[in-house]
């Protein structure tokens, strides 16, 4: 099969790799469609790591996918070949004390797709993961929609654990595909005044389709004065999601008193910092939020009811060929670019 393999910084071709096999009764073969690229992707293209998480070369990234089900494993029961899914790239153990409590998205002995050591990723023809990680998907659900319920379900698992309520104030700092999911289920979730920043015009215009009350760019103002001035008591919750030490320090900034910062952005190094004088004073609390938790078949029923439109998000196509140059277009922020699909089949 065809594969687009990083092979060192900045360097990736397309390959032909063997075919993946069912090694597990409960799991099936995938013949993949479509690819998102995240920003995940970018950092491990424009550096090959994420923090401690180091790629070896040659490497397989991707994870936002959605597929046909070529081939079920005898003990899988609720999936059949032909099937239309959408994928949780988790796969957890389903033993440890974190799955058992809940907690699949910290599971100890985790793999998720596209991460270094772990699990070859979904830029490839074909692909085998667990049955329990597919979601069968409506007609009505494309393989476009069906690959971006995977950014959906991290904003729908961060508003979440939020504890964020209708009325809320909120900001959300960065509005990329992940601002933009936050947004999204924000919105789903009821009527809040959200205040959106972005570098990129294109994103804030995309992030007022999604009913953002205000956008903002900080190349054209100052982010805290304005807003402060808007809502001098500070707002309720931030969700950062640009993974950016500015951005941190402008969510820290713009908190009322008690407020939550929900760190949803991945930063490529390992530490950053914020002001602690602040934070402490105001009693701020401080969320990080890893990916998504149960919030996967929540995401496609938003999708397939029409609640929420994320077809939109998806700005710049290609084919599997396509990735190098698309990876370059979205790490240069190029042409507006949103979101980027790779299109694998029909």
């Amino acid at each position: 099969m065809k594969a687009a393999v990083l092979t060192g910084v900045q360097q990736m071709e397309v390959r032909d790799v063997p075919d993946p096999t069912l090694e597990r009764h409960t799991d099936v073969l995938l013949r993949v469609a479509t690819v998102g690229i995240c920003g995940s992707d970018v950092h491990y293209f424009r550096s090959g790591r994420i923090g401690s998480q180091v790629i070896e070369f040659p490497w397989t990234i991707g994870h936002e996918c959605a597929a046909t089900v070529v081939q079920a494993g005898p003990a899988v029961t609720d999936l059949a070949a032909g099937d239309r899914v959408a994928i949780d790239p988790l796969i957890r153990c389903g033993r440890c004390d974190q799955c058992t409590s809940g907690r699949e998205n910290t599971c100890r002995d985790q793999r998720f797709l596209g991460n270094p050591n772990e699990a070859s990723g979904a830029m490839a023809e074909y692909l085998v993961m667990p049955a329990a990680s597919c979601y069968p998907i409506g007609d009505s659900v494309s393989f476009v929609e069906a690959a971006l319920v995977e950014p959906l379900a991290i904003g729908l698992h961060a508003v979440r654990l939020s504890g964020v309520r209708p009325g809320s104030t909120v900001a959300v700092l960065g509005s990329g595909p992940i601002g933009l999911s936050v947004l999204a289920a924000l919105t789903a979730a009821g009527p809040q005044q959200v205040y959106v920043t972005d570098l990129i015009d294109e994103r804030l215009a995309m992030a007022r389709r999604y009913e953002a009350h205000w956008t903002a760019s900080p190349h054209n103002c100052d982010i805290v004065e304005e807003i402060r001035r808007d809502w001098p008591g500070g707002v309720d919750v931030v969700f950062e999601c640009a993974g950016e030490q500015e951005t941190i320090d402008q969510g820290i900034s713009l908190l009322t008193p008690g407020g939550v910062l929900m760190i949803v952005g991945i930063a490529e190094q390992q530490r950053i910092s914020f002001d602690f004088d602040t934070a402490r004073r105001q009693e701020h609390r401080i969320q990080m939020v890893r990916r998504q938790n149960h919030t996967t078949a929540a995401a496609v029923e938003l999708v397939a009811s029409g609640a929420v439109d994320v077809e939109p998000m998806a700005t710049h196509h290609g084919a599997l060929d396509d990735a190098p140059g698309l990876l370059e277009t979205v790490r240069t922020y190029s042409d507006g670019v949103v979101k980027a699909i790779l299109h694998l089949a029909d």
